[in-house]
């Protein structure tokens, strides 16, 4: 092993191998910087191009730019609050208030040192595990993937702290949402309205972008500011401040790069719940952490960063010892594998040893050259924060809602992206923990779909597997520990039970649990007509959450916030949610102006919608870019078009020409070529 390992390493310094992992690593940053974008569109569009390449090459061109998409989707999360790839979305939480406090800088630093030590300790654990986890991983079936979900979903406690009612109802209504559209057992379409677009189920892309981002952006409307404020963007001496911080907590850093690699060879995991799961580990084993993540803790940002980029290294373990892809961008990888000729499985581990170890070297070296990179041009990064608001707010917006439209390239994308964006917002500033949703959201249908595998085959014998035991003994204690803290906060169970009185607690979280209510219980109401295989998991999961939803009713309307109730609205300042919004509660003019200009910004998004319905994608962005920039900002003509125009042409030349997006259809498209049949006649 030792020899083959030095003759793929003599083989990858070849300058044309290294000229091709160096182009791979380029692109992987460019696509990480763009949300909606990744490693899956990444792959897909190099692939042809590797088809005359040699093995080694290949590969070089294929994981530089599939490990690195991870590093630079930090730039978005931190300085604009959006997520460059889902794997980056737990980042924003603690990355993007320390943007707005001015240490951009320091974040970046801290994410690309951790990013590099994850990275590379994924391609370690490639190179060793393979052999070990061979057996390992054959043993491992359906009933252990349900377990190591359900784990993955008793991370919610740790990303509700301080709102466990609100945390536990919004993962029961992500999982709801999940199992939108043909129920895998029945076929059965579930709440999809009668649309094509629900019949495949939400796509993540614009469910994630509209949760996170689009509140980011309303806020950034509602203040009238920059990314940064009044603050001072912190360089070179913020950088490595980041990288101090991330040897400081270098046990931390260790664990969730093991964590994020672990997950990782798990198939089915993926990439967008890895990093929450980290995120919550650390939430609740760090100290001090339930008062600080979610603040601007450069321990959010570690913990985030270095779980995100192992996972590569992990996802190819599964990919190269059973061909089972270990995540989506890994199954068109196999294609590769095909395509030159290599059977995944043993093979890889004897005859092509070789090109196994390449592939290690590839993903060392590509974190290696991608956190270089990033640390060089991280300076300038951080200075984006700096401009002002109507210039940078309809670049991030357009950027933003192009890359939703990646979700399923349907108009149902765009429209997805308000919708969650709305909920997104009301939830953060009414205090409600978003994580929750996309847990919940992400691991649902994989619950619901080993749960029936798991009892097709075994029964409910497979609940004695010793695995799946310890894994849900974790899970449960993962649940019951928050509330024994709580319980032991309230001095006790009487005292969670006093506190009550006769006078109601009405504000705006009352409407929200009002439409909550009427939501979740039509959802519920819906499942009667279906079978019984349909309606099983959605019935118990939607009744757990209307139950939790009534408690956390009475909590909020009748406990007073003297005695720890008010909902949970005394609590919750904390891990789930970041600490950006104002007081629900402002009786003043303050709250007048924030609703006035929080319908300003929805009317901008509702224009762009309406201009791409009648002119089209491209046209709408030149125009929309200029009105926003000339009506909010009063800015110069010459940097109006020349702002408007740049953003147009590089939209082109990137989604029209390079990827080939197919554009959202509109009434002039629609119209051009009757109107070119009938002019030439008339």
């Amino acid at each position: 092993m030792l020899a083959m390992a030095t003759k793929a390493i003599v083989t990858m310094s070849d300058p044309l191998r290294l000229m091709y992992l160096g182009l791979g690593v380029i692109i992987g940053l460019g696509l990480g910087v763009i949300p909606g974008l990744g490693g899956i569109v990444g792959m897909a569009i190099l692939l042809p191009f590797t088809f005359t390449l040699d093995a080694f090459s290949a590969f070089a061109l294929l994981l530089g730019m599939g490990s690195v998409t991870t590093t630079s989707d930090t730039i978005p999360a931190v300085l604009f609050g959006v997520p460059g790839t889902t794997g980056s979305a737990a980042t924003i939480l603690d990355g993007h208030p320390l943007a707005k406090k001015g240490q951009a800088g320091r974040a970046f630093g801290a994410a690309y040192s951790a990013s590099l030590i994850g990275g590379v300790f994924g391609a370690l654990l490639l190179a060793v595990s393979i052999p070990i986890l061979r057996p390992v991983m054959l043993s491992i079936g359906s009933p252990e993937l349900l377990a190591f979900a359900v784990f993955g979903l008793c991370m919610v406690a740790a990303l509700s702290a301080g709102a466990p009612l609100r945390g536990l109802t919004v993962a029961g209504f992500g999982i709801m949402i999940a199992m939108i559209g043909a129920d895998p057992q029945s076929g059965t379409q579930r709440w999809s309205l009668g649309t094509l677009y629900l019949w495949d189920g939400l796509p993540l892309v614009p469910v994630t972008i509209g949760l996170f981002a689009l509140p980011e952006l309303a806020d950034m409307a509602i203040q009238r500011r920059s990314i940064a404020g009044d603050s001072k963007i912190d360089s070179r001496s913020g950088q490595w401040e980041g990288v101090k911080d991330t040897f400081r907590h270098w046990w931390l850093v260790i664990r969730v790069s093991w964590l994020g690699a672990t997950l990782g060879a798990i198939p089915g995991i993926g990439a967008a719940v890895i990093d929450w799961i980290a995120y919550g580990h650390a939430a609740r084993t760090e100290k001090g952490a339930a008062e600080t993540f979610g603040t601007g803790d450069i321990r959010g940002v570690l913990a985030s960063e270095g779980s995100n980029n192992a996972k590569e290294g992990g996802a190819l373990v599964p990919t190269i010892a059973f061909g089972v892809p270990g995540s989506a961008s890994m199954a068109i990888l196999l294609g590769a594998f095909l395509v030159h000729g290599l059977q995944p499985g043993p093979d890889m581990l004897s005859k092509n040893l070789d090109v196994t170890y390449s592939i290690i070297w590839s993903v060392a070296l590509a974190n290696i050259l991608g956190a270089g990179i990033c640390f060089g041009f991280s300076n300038q990064f951080a200075k984006v924060a700096l401009i002002r608001q109507p210039i940078i707010m309809p670049l991030i917006l357009t950027v933003i809602m192009v890359g939703a439209y990646q979700g399923s390239r349907n108009w149902g994308d765009l429209i997805t992206v308000v919708i969650f964006g709305l909920i997104g917002w009301f939830m953060k500033r009414l205090g409600w923990p978003r994580p929750p949703l996309i847990l919940g959201f992400v691991l649902g249908a994989v619950v619901e779909r080993y749960y029936f595998i798991s009892v097709s085959r075994y029964d409910y014998g497979w609940v004695t597997n010793p695995i799946v035991m310890v894994l849900f003994a974790i899970a449960i204690w993962g649940f019951v520990r928050p509330l024994l803290r709580e319980v032991k906060m309230a001095g006790g169970v009487s005292g969670m039970l006093s506190g009550y009185s006769r006078t109601a607690n009405i504000n705006m979280n009352t409407l929200f649990y009002g439409l909550a209510f009427v939501l979740i219980g039509v959802m519920l109401t819906q499942t009667v007509l279906w079978k019984f295989d349909a309606r099983l998991v959605p019935q118990a999961i939607g009744g757990f959450s209307f139950v939790l939803l009534i408690l956390g009713f009475i909590n909020h309307t009748f406990k007073s916030a003297s005695s720890g109730g008010g909902g949970d609205d005394a609590k919750s300042k904390a891990v789930a949610t970041l600490k950006l919004d104002l007081s629900v509660d402002t009786q003043s003019e303050e709250l007048k102006i924030t609703i006035q200009r929080a319908l300003i910004f929805l009317g901008w998004i509702i224009g762009f919608l309406v201009g791409v319905a009648l002119i089209g994608m491209l046209p709408t962005i030149l125009l929309f870019v200029a009105a926003y920039m000339w009506v909010e900002g009063r800015e110069s003509i010459k940097l109006i078009l020349s702002v408007s125009l740049g953003i147009t042409i590089f939209s082109y030349i990137l989604f029209d020409q390079t990827l080939s997006l197919p554009w959202p259809r509109s009434l002039l498209g629609n119209l051009y070529p009757l109107l070119r049949d009938t002019i030439p006649s008339m």
